[in-house]
């Protein structure tokens, strides 16, 4: 009961990591949407993907969630992958979506703040960049 109160983190380093690896396999998940042709062409008939552009603006996003994803559940290159995180569910929330974070586009939202926090804390336990840092 101690503990609940005390404000010092417990293993941040092993929460951040497991976190990061759940984040990264939902992320894949969504990513994994480019392989299907059908759901792409759907998405290439929504207004914000209307254009000469629309359907490479479509497989461009898949691609980015799906590398962030990637790199993410590895933990390799964590700051590269929080970045293509941020870039495709921003865009996904504030242009594809009507940027009402607080209500109808929350989904997207999060992933951006989970994004954010792994930018700027790193991947935490049990990653490739962690290994790496230690051989060097």
């Amino acid at each position: 009961m101690k503990k609940l109160f005390d404000p010092t983190p417990i293993q941040p380093d092993k929460i951040l990591g497991a976190i990061r690896i759940v984040l990264g396999l939902l992320t894949v998940y969504h990513g994994l949407e480019v392989f299907q042709s059908e759901l792409i062409n759907e998405y290439a008939t929504w207004a914000p993907f209307q254009g000469s552009y629309g359907k490479l603006m479509v497989y461009v996003g898949k691609s980015s969630e799906l590398l962030a994803g990637l790199l993410l559940t590895a933990g390799a290159f964590t700051r590269v992958g929080a970045l293509f995180l941020i870039g495709a569910l921003g865009y996904i929330t504030f242009f594809v979506g009507q940027g009402h974070f607080w209500y109808e586009d929350q989904h997207p939202f999060m992933f951006v703040l989970l994004g954010v926090i792994y930018l700027f804390y790193g991947p935490g336990a049990w990653s490739v960049d962690r290994g790496l840092a230690k051989k060097n």
